[in-house]
């Protein structure tokens, strides 16, 4: 960090994650603005970053992962959950899974209804995916159809963000697939038209087998070396600078962070844009005086805007992991449980960039109804050829696959907290899993359909045996508590800062992501821009959404708007 010159931006990006890279790159474009991208962790040079399947070495290591744990869950049966977000140059895309998933077009036309802004519609939304999209499909020649959902490599609309297909396929997901159909759900090719119903491999965010986060995507050599781009790694902000005019207006002047050797204040003539993220940008907001004052007061915290949103309105994905035992199918149980197979994963990526090595936690994926009755496909299968007591930990000792379910549109709601004025101080998390009974019956639903797929023909040959939860488990009191039992967050947190039209008491952004002041107005010079603006979860995988965010955000932004 370099504090030789005055510490005076246009801009102050805090959080170098997802929409905070794309959000320098696009704000920097303009050679007259200055531009101050800060990040709490450190640089993404650790090797485990890059190669795909290093994500089992990145969460839970305090170099890449803050480290967070929820509450005790009551619809987990009273457990606690490992949070993973990432504390890195590229946040969470350093440690994520790697999916690229726009989520359903009935999404993105909901927001359009419920903030009154068309500009959220999908068609309005499909530009800005499209905008920073590097789509594989579009290097084998002219498909006018697939171009039109996914860019044109000869007009050069493609963009930073690579998408590629896997670079393995195991003949257990092969099965699964196959026996997917038969139950009823239909082959894809394309999880991204903006109906994603169907079965197939996830499209990953890779290149030529590493992992391609948003600084190889937004912070190439090119961009960071711009003279007005400056960025900090290891800079965590404590509070925003606010004060209010003789009008009572008030405004964000910049921030106040630590260095690691003191703290630093940094001034925002333009704006300020939070991209710390669902967990990160509320507790900013709160330790700057900015959430519920029911919430802030006992904290001994001066109330600048009283917002009950913020920290509030917490959805996520939670994942119900079923698993099977089978006969006849290699699986990564088997296969990396000896020297030999362990070399040869190994000597497969080193010469092929292929392999175990080379994959996302989950291969293959499926959407679909959890009762023929739903009117659009309501859950996703993560379906991955390997099976564990719990994340973390050894792989069981015999050949299983683990078919992982969640509710796509969970009605449960949680909470961000903050425990004290500290910044050093982790928050409080409660997702409030399995809270509802709508969200209690869709797990009973997803495990009688997932028992059903499995017991299709094409997966008769590998003879599988439920080894999680199991077959003696079939009210829907019994599954519902069961699922409490094996369930695990898929960390996709949405929602803690969300927008909404005015007179929204719980909207804590404008639909521009204007924050509000609580008393009918904005806050001049503050937004927030990552995935907390999510007034509901994506149909999907969460991290490509929050880059179609953060498109949008960067023209308003520039725009002034």
């Amino acid at each position: 960090m370099h504090t030789a010159t005055p510490l005076v931006f246009d801009f102050i990006v805090v959080g170098a994650g997802t929409a905070g890279c794309l959000l320098a790159n696009r704000l920097s474009a303009d050679p007259q603005r200055r531009v101050l991208l800060v990040e709490a962790g450190g640089r993404d040079d650790y090797l485990w970053i890059h190669i795909p399947v290093g994500y089992l070495y990145c969460i839970g290591n305090p170099r890449t992962d803050w480290l967070y744990q929820t509450e005790p869950e009551a619809g987990l049966n009273g457990r606690r959950l490992r949070y993973p977000r990432g504390k890195v140059l590229g946040g969470c895309s350093s440690i994520n899974g790697m999916i690229y998933m726009r989520g359903q077009a009935r999404d993105y036309d909901h927001w359009a209804r419920l903030t009154g802004e068309d500009a959220w519609s999908w068609a309005n939304c499909l530009p800005d995916f499209k905008a920073h999209e590097d789509h594989y499909r579009l290097d084998a020649g002219d498909d006018p159809a697939f171009a039109a959902l996914h860019g044109h490599r000869r007009t050069g609309s493609t963009g930073e963000w690579r998408v590629e297909r896997q670079r393995l396929r195991w003949d257990i997901l092969d099965a699964f697939a196959q026996a997917a159909q038969q139950a009823g759900i239909p082959a894809t090719d394309d999880f991204n038209r903006g109906d994603n119903e169907g079965v197939g491999y996830f499209e990953v965010n890779q290149r030529r087998g590493w992992r391609w986060n948003a600084v190889k995507a937004f912070l190439p050599p090119d961009v960071r070396h711009r003279p007005n781009l400056t960025v900090w790694t290891g800079a965590q902000v404590k509070r925003l600078l606010l004060a209010r005019d003789a009008a009572g207006a008030l405004r964000c002047e910049g921030v106040e962070l630590w260095s690691g050797r003191g703290m630093v204040t940094a001034h925002a003539v333009r704006e300020v844009v939070l991209s710390a993220g669902a967990i990160g940008s509320p507790q900013i907001l709160q330790r700057s005086g900015i959430g519920p004052a029911s919430w802030l007061q006992p904290l001994g915290i001066e109330v600048m805007a009283d917002l009950p949103g913020v920290g509030a309105n917490l959805q996520d994905h939670l994942q119900i992991r079923a698993v099977f035992q089978i006969r006849g199918a290699e699986t990564l149980n088997t296969l990396a449980r000896t020297w030999w197979g362990k070399a040869r994963i190994g000597l497969q990526y080193l010469l092929t960039r292929s392999g175990p090595m080379s994959m996302a936690p989950s291969q293959l994926g499926a959407f679909t109804r959890s009762t023929p009755d739903r009117p659009w496909p309501n859950i996703e299968y993560h379906v991955q050829p390997l099976s564990l007591d719990a994340f973390g930990e050894p792989l069981h000792p015999f050949p299983a696959f683990t078919a992982s379910v969640c509710n796509l549109n969970p009605t449960s709601r949680g909470t961000v907290r903050i425990r004290s004025p500290r910044f050093e101080d982790a928050p409080a998390i409660a997702p409030n899993y399995l809270s509802t009974p709508e969200d209690r019956q869709v797990a009973a639903d997803s495990l009688r359909l997932t028992r059903r797929i499995v017991a299709q023909p094409a997966l008769a040959r590998f003879e599988p045996q439920e080894y999680r939860p199991g077959v003696q488990y079939q009210s829907d009191e019994e599954l519902a508590r069961l699922a409490g039992d094996i369930a695990t967050t898929i960390f996709h947190p949405v929602g803690t800062t969300a927008m909404g039209p005015d007179g929204d008491p719980m909207a804590v952004t404008d639909p521009h992501l204007r924050v509000r002041d609580g008393r009918g107005g904005r806050i001049v010079g503050l937004r927030v821009v990552d995935a907390g603006i999510m007034p509901t979860i994506t149909s999907g995988n969460t991290n490509s959404p929050t880059l179609m965010i953060a498109e949008k955000a960067a023209r308003w932004i520039r725009a002034g708007v």
